[in-house]
């Protein structure tokens, strides 16, 4: 029986960082890697694609760092509440 995959959806996800990442908060998982346990995603900036990172795609999952989806800036702040 095949193990379930992790982060089945990963490629094409967007995101929002909570705060500027080199200089961009909007960002796209273009590629995944598989390293043993870890899974990491290869996000580039949604304005500039020449930003690009890899980043563990578990990291993802912490709202005080990401949300899923782009929001605006007024989103955000609708949105997110330290105690979440």
């Amino acid at each position: 029986m095949r193990k379930k995959q992790k982060f089945p959806y990963l490629v094409g996800s967007k995101w929002t960082a909570q705060q500027q990442t080199w200089g961009w908060r909007h960002f796209q998982v273009i590629n995944r890697k598989n390293e043993g346990k870890w899974v990491f995603a290869e996000m580039v900036a949604a304005c500039d694609p020449n930003v690009r990172f890899w980043i563990n795609a578990t990291s993802l999952k912490d709202r005080t760092q990401w949300q899923g989806g782009w929001k605006s800036l007024q989103e955000q702040k609708e949105t997110f509440t330290p105690d979440s």
